[in-house]
């Protein structure tokens, strides 16, 4: 029962929504039904997906996160180095299985997507690879852990995606960008206790969240051309903008403050979140 609480923390319960949710919505929008392709696809990006992108992550930023104030709670948690070896093998046991299957139903493009967003994964966080200590590709890599989903989903059953598609993905890209360096400001100066690079370290705090509101207003921009009502959900992306932008003139040693900010902004993908997919019903599915 402890190993299965330590497993749950590490996943970050509350940010699973993040990449289940374009997973989910990308198939149904792309001629998919909810069929058990649908569910077995929502649930993998939903747990055993997250199960691995953290549990990687906390076992090999140990070093940083044990000097990290925030760390220890929802935003992730703080795992002893006796469960590092439990957080391992739940990433591949748990993942596998599922890999195994998605591969199998799924078309040429599905599987390309999917073997890049695993890659992307373990990449970010392991040794030897460590993509988030390499500054530009941090928050390359980031966003593609949630974009790629997305992506799994549209092409899984074997419809072309529409150039809207196209350019709501790059906006979701720019968003996961936006959002990876958003979170990395307000760890500069634990990460650099720890001697590890980011884009936000090497950059600077203030700079670095200065390219998160740019990327958040690009991202905004993008969707504002997006076929009506996506204007309301680009009226949500601009809170991004002003969220991020409150911090404009941030110092590396009031970094910690960024924090606010990043409250917010978990608060705001569920807001976000739920008026994309009433959005989408509307406009789409026709179902309100």
């Amino acid at each position: 029962m402890n190993s299965l609480k330590v497993i749950f923390a590490a996943s970050r319960p509350i940010s699973w929504v993040n990449t289940a949710f374009p997973f989910a919505l990308a198939y149904v929008l792309n001629g998919g039904t909810l069929d058990w392709v649908f569910y077995l696809g929502t649930f993998f990006f939903l747990i055993p997906y997250n199960i691995a992108l953290y549990g990687i992550n906390d076992v090999f930023d140990y070093e940083s996160d044990i000097r990290n104030p925030r760390k220890g709670g929802v935003e992730g948690a703080v795992v002893a180095k006796k469960y590092h070896g439990l957080l391992l093998w739940a990433s591949v046991l748990s993942t596998i299985p599922f890999l195994i299957i998605l591969f199998a139903v799924g078309t040429w493009a599905s599987a390309l997507w999917l073997a890049i967003s695993v890659f992307a994964l373990i990449a970010y966080s392991a040794a030897g690879l460590r993509f988030k200590e390499k500054p530009g590709l941090d928050a390359i890599t980031s966003a593609a852990h949630f974009v790629t989903p997305a992506l799994v989903g549209a092409t899984m059953t074997g419809a072309t995606p529409t150039r809207d598609f196209w350019i709501a993905i790059v906006a979701f890209f720019l968003w996961g960008m936006g959002s990876q360096v958003l979170g990395a400001v307000q760890d500069v100066i634990a990460d650099r206790q720890a001697g590890l690079a980011s884009i936000a370290t090497v950059c600077g705090a203030r700079a670095a969240i200065r390219i998160a509101t740019l990327l958040y207003a690009v991202a905004a921009l993008l969707v504002f051309f997006l076929p009506n009502p996506a204007w309301v959900v680009a009226i949500a992306a601009v809170v991004y903008v002003i969220n991020c932008g409150r911090f404009w003139n941030i110092s590396d040693a009031s970094c910690e403050s960024s924090r606010a900010a990043w409250r917010v902004f978990l608060i705001l993908n569920y807001i976000t979140g739920a008026l994309v997919s009433i959005t989408i019903l509307q406009a789409v599915v026709g179902l309100i």
